[in-house]
């Protein structure tokens, strides 16, 4: 379990790093995003059958870190870690 919550964590930070501008959460949504990412991906692997969902192989990390790139983009846009002054950007 440790090692899953490890992995999510580096398949986060991946995450951050390959989308480009600046991400406005914390580690504890990197961390998440990176778990749920790594869930969705080992259950691609597994359908594929490439794998079993809690088996680390590099398939499924590719579409871990794949899945978890999208999540963050859909969280950006949805406004997940946003301060109260997203809607203010150019208004004094």
């Amino acid at each position: 379990m440790i090692g899953f919550i490890v992995a999510g964590l580096i398949i986060g930070l991946l995450a951050r790093l390959i989308l480009p501008g600046k991400q406005h959460i914390g580690l504890l949504w990197t961390l998440v995003l990176g778990v749920v990412g790594s869930v969705i991906g080992g259950s691609i692997a597994n359908l594929i059958g490439s794998g079993d969902i809690m088996e680390l192989n590099v398939f499924g990390f590719i579409m871990a870190v794949i899945a978890a790139v999208l999540l963050l983009s859909a969280a950006e846009r949805a406004g997940l870690g946003a301060g109260p002054q997203r809607g203010r950007l150019g208004r004094g």
